[in-house]
């Protein structure tokens, strides 16, 4: 199982970051040491995120996540629908301190990406419960207070254009996971921050921060 993941997909989040806007998928892979789940069907019952000591900017990143279904190469994207079955809600947490240090410097950045637990996950749901995956809306809430309101909608680069670029270069296989990018609004991470984040007001996902 791998873990792809799509970087300013959204003009918004480019705008925050100072970033010029792409021009195709940026995109990048964390380990499946990164995945932890965090449920909101469990709730208080998952296992809390741990701020890391060698970073001082923990940014939590909100996405839409695909699981692929079945093995693919080379997927045409009006095909591409046909290899996710099931999607959540995801973070995508990065260490933007050393994410920002390693770019400036022109080095590979993804130690800022792919500590452990830094592709959170929550629970899956049938994507026909949701609608069309171009019109999801993506809903942070730290501490009772939205931080992150999007749409897939407003995505530079649509889904199924993601996986037929994706799969030039990688074959999907079954379980594999794919963070579609995340909507403006990121900012870091505190002790005891509580996290619940939803697909079209489905909640989906809940972390406390320790």
């Amino acid at each position: 199982m791998k873990i792809l993941a799509v970087g300013m997909n959204y003009r918004k989040h480019v705008a925050e970051l100072n970033n010029t806007v792409p021009l195709e998928p940026v995109l990048f892979i964390k380990p499946d040491s990164a995945l932890a789940f965090a449920p909101a069907s469990k709730g208080s019952a998952n296992k809390p995120f741990f701020l890391p000591d060698f970073s001082n900017e923990i940014h939590y990143e909100t996405e839409l996540v695909i699981k692929i279904c079945k093995l693919g190469k080379n997927i045409a994207a009006k095909f591409a629908h046909r290899y996710y079955e099931e999607v959540t809600v995801g973070l995508d947490l990065t260490a933007r301190d050393i994410q920002q240090k390693l770019r400036k410097e022109g080095k590979p950045w993804e130690i800022s990406k792919g500590f452990d637990a830094s592709a959170q996950i929550g629970d899956f749901v049938n994507i026909k419960d949701l609608g069309d995956i171009q019109n999801i809306d993506i809903k942070l809430d730290i501490n009772g207070k939205t931080v992150q309101n999007g749409c897939t909608a407003d995505m530079i680069f649509a889904v199924d254009t993601v996986i037929e670029y994706a799969s030039r270069f990688f074959t999907l296989k079954t379980g594999d996971l794919i963070y579609t990018g995340t909507p403006s609004g990121v900012g870091p991470l505190f002790k005891d921050d509580h996290l619940e984040a939803s697909l079209n007001g489905k909640k989906l996902l809940d972390l406390r921060i320790k």
